[in-house]
C-alpha cells in the first residue's frame, strides 16, 4: 500500500493546507485516500475527513506502543489506495527535547513512510537547502524524499528553490502558491471546525497544478509499512449490553473515532445526541460528555433547561471531559459575560488568553467507579479556560497534583483521555455502561 507523511520545521507552515490539497487532487484522480493525523488532534482531523470523506486516526506514540500503532494504521488503511499522514507541529517535536516519542518523526520510523517536508518559504531563497539538508541529516530510521514549498511566489521563486535544493540531493516536488484562500481561519483552541469553514475547492484544486502529483505518488510507493502491529486491547472480549450516549453537536464534538469504534467492536450501543437542540439524552448506563467549544454556545446550553435537568436526574455514571467538564460547573465567563450551566461541579470557569496544554498521566483516587484502581491512563489537556478545583478530586497525575473532580456519580475534568492506552480502563468503561462480559466469546 502506499503512503506518505506530510512534516514541517515547525507549525504553521502549510502541513494541513498540503494535506487538504493533496487529499482532495488525489480523491479526484479516483483514489481512495485514507489520512491520519499524527498526536492528540480533533480539529485538523476534521478537515481531513471533510475532504477524504472517511473517519480521520490519531497516531500519538506516546499513547501507544509501536505495535499498536502498527495496528491502528494498518488496521484503518488497509481499505484505501494510500494513506496519507499528516505530522503534528516540527517533524522532531514530541514529548521529548530528541522528539523520540510522541513526534511525526517517530511515527514515519515506525510506520516505515517516506517524508514529504512542507517549507514556508514565502521569505526564503537558498536558505531552503540549509534547512532542508539539517532535517534531512539529523536523525536515521526514515527517508525525507523531498520538500513541497509553501507561500511561493510564482514560477521564478520556484524555479530559484529548486535548484538550491537539487544542489544539495533533495527532491523539489512543487508548491503551493501565495494565496489567502488557501488560509484556514483560527480561534482560541485552534482551526475553527471543518463544519463551521471549508477552504474552496475551486482553490485547493488550483493548488495542485504546482505540485508535482506523479512524483509525490512515486514518492508514496516507498512506504514500508509497520513491522509489528498489534492491537492494544483484546478484540475477542465482548460485552452485552453496554449503552454509551455520548453529546455530539456543534458545542462537543472532540472524540478519538478509534476509540469509538473499539467501543462498539466489543459490544457498545453508541447513542449521540444533542445538549443543544435535544430535550433529554437517551436511555444508557453511562453519559459521555465530550469535548469542545461549549463557551462559544454557554448561552444556548444554559437556555436548554430541560436538558440540564435530565442530566442532573441521570442515575447511572456521568463522565465528562474538557468542555464537558465546563458544561458541568456553575458558569462560564466569556467574553465579558457570565453565562450558567449545568452546576453539578462546584465553581465558575473563565476563558483566559493562555492555553494549558500537554500530555497528562493520570491515576484515579478512591471511589472512581469509571477507571480501575491503580491504573495509569495517558491523555492530554489543551484548554483556555480556568477553574479552581477545590476536590474531592478525580485524579493524581506522577507528579503527585490532583486535578478534576469526583462526586458521587459525577467524573469530571480537563484531561482528555485515550481510552485506548490501558486495556482495563476500557474494558471497566463498557462494564461501567451496563455491559456484561460476555464469556461464551473472550
Amino acid at each position: 500500500m502506499r503512503g506518505l507523511l506530510v512534516a514541517a520545521p515547525a507549525s504553521g507552515q502549510g502541513k494541513t493546507t498540503l494535506a487538504l490539497v493533496l487529499a482532495l487532487a488525489l480523491k479526484k484522480r479516483g483514489l481512495r485516500v485514507q489520512a491520519f493525523k499524527v498526536g492528540p488532534d480533533y480539529l485538523d482531523p476534521g478537515h481531513l475527513a471533510a475532504a477524504t470523506g472517511r473517519p480521520v486516526y490519531n497516531l500519538d506514540g506516546y499513547f501507544l506502543d509501536e505495535a499498536a500503532l502498527g495496528w491502528l494504521f494498518e488496521s484503518r488503511a488497509r481499505t484505501a489506495d494510500l494513506a496519507l499522514v499528516e505530522g503534528v507541529m516540527g517533524l522532531y517535536d514530541g514529548k521529548d527535547p530528541l522528539g523520540q516519542r510522541g513526534s511525526a518523526a517517530q511515527v514515519a520510523r515506525v510506520l516505515g513512510l517516506p517524508v514529504v517536508l512542507v517549507v514556508d518559504a514565502g521569505a526564503m531563497a537558498g536558505s531552503i537547502a540549509a534547512l532542508a539538508r539539517g532535517f534531512r541529516d539529523h536523525a536515521e530510521g526514515f527517508s525525507l524524499a523531498g520538500v513541497v514549498a509553501n507561500r511561493v511566489a510564482g514560477p521564478g521563486h520556484a524555479a530559484i528553490l529548486q535548484r538550491a535544493l537539487r544542489a544539495v540531493g533533495i527532491p523539489f516536488l512543487g508548491y503551493l502558491p501565495k494565496d489567502p484562500e488557501l488560509e484556514i481561519p483560527e480561534r482560541h483552541l485552534g482551526l475553527v471546525l471543518a463544519g463551521e469553514v471549508a477552504l474552496p475547492e475551486a482553490a485547493l484544486l488550483r493548488a495542485a497544478r504546482t505540485l508535482d502529483l506523479g512524483a509525490l505518488l512515486r514518492v508514496a510507493e516507498g512506504a514500508r509499512g509497520p513491522l509489528r502491529a498489534a492491537p492494544p486491547y483484546d478484540p475477542e472480549r465482548r460485552y452485552e449490553g453496554a449503552r454509551i450516549a455520548y453529546a455530539k453537536d456543534r458545542a462537543f464534538s472532540f472524540y478519538y473515532p478509534e476509540v469509538l469504534e473499539v467501543l462498539a467492536e466489543l459490544g457498545a450501543e453508541l447513542l449521540p445526541f444533542s445538549p443543544l437542540a435535544d430535550a433529554e439524552p437517551p436511555e444508557a448506563g453511562l453519559l459521555w460528555l465530550g469535548g469542545g467549544y461549549p463557551e462559544l454556545y454557554a448561552k444556548e446550553l444554559g437556555e436548554n433547561r430541560g436538558m440540564i435537568e435530565a442530566i442532573r436526574r441521570f442515575s447511572g455514571p456521568l463522565y465528562a471531559e474538557c468542555g464537558g467538564y465546563i458544561y458541568l460547573v456553575q458558569g462560564v465567563y466569556f467574553e465579558g459575560l457570565c453565562h450558567p450551566l449545568a452546576g453539578l461541579v462546584p465553581g465558575v470557569a473563565e476563558v483566559k488568553d493562555r492555553p494549558v496544554l500537554g500530555y497528562r498521566e493520570v491515576t484515579p483516587l478512591g471511589g472512581a467507579e469509571l477507571f480501575p484502581e491503580g491504573a495509569w491512563i495517558r491523555g492530554h489537556e489543551f484548554h483556555y479556560a480556568e477553574l479552581e478545583e477545590r476536590g474531592p478530586h478525580l485524579w493524581k497525575e506522577r507528579s503527585g497534583r490532583r486535578l478534576g473532580y469526583r462526586e458521587g456519580r459525577v467524573h469530571a475534568s480537563f484531561v482528555h483521555l485515550y481510552l485506548l492506552s490501558h486495556a482495563p480502563a476500557l474494558y471497566r468503561f463498557l462494564e461501567a455502561s451496563g455491559g456484561r462480559l460476555d464469556r461464551r466469546r473472550s
